[in-house]
């Protein structure tokens, strides 16, 4: 029997970072994420967001990769957003997403601050924490 965990810190964004994911709205989207990954054996641990954007600490499985569950996860809820009218215009997730592999020490850590967002953003603007996030996991190069 094989014993795998992969954690993953993954962040994804509105596209053109238009901001759909008020209260009201982000919380049933949330749920409906949560509970649709479950039917796709996709284990989030933890999700929360602001107004443009989403953080989930997230599982893999053995037999899952980053690019499938990420567009399981977002393809499958722009459609349900979309079919159930939650935002006044068509509604679209951007294509690229952030996600960066975190260690055991580092989970309970990730998990305040992904629950902190209303609060961690009453503070910090999201372009700012996600140039943050490109620094501390040396992705500079990466940005072209």
């Amino acid at each position: 029997m094989s014993f795998i965990r992969i954690w993953l810190h993954c962040v994804w964004t509105t596209k053109n970072r238009i901001p759909f994911l008020q209260d009201d709205v982000r919380t049933h989207i949330i749920k409906h994420i949560v509970e649709n990954a479950k039917t796709k054996n996709i284990f989030i641990d933890s999700i929360n967001g602001h107004y443009q954007h989403l953080h989930a600490l997230i599982s893999l499985g053995s037999t899952q990769n980053i690019s499938d569950v990420m567009q399981k996860i977002k393809g499958e809820s722009s459609f349900w957003i979309n079919k159930n009218n939650l935002t006044k215009q068509r509604f679209e997730w951007q294509d690229d997403f952030y996600c960066v592999s975190i260690g055991v020490p580092q989970l309970v850590g990730i998990r305040k601050y992904i629950q902190n967002q209303e609060g961690h953003h009453a503070i910090v603007k999201w372009e700012d924490e996600l140039d943050e996030l490109i620094r501390e996991n040396q992705m500079e190069i990466m940005r072209g």
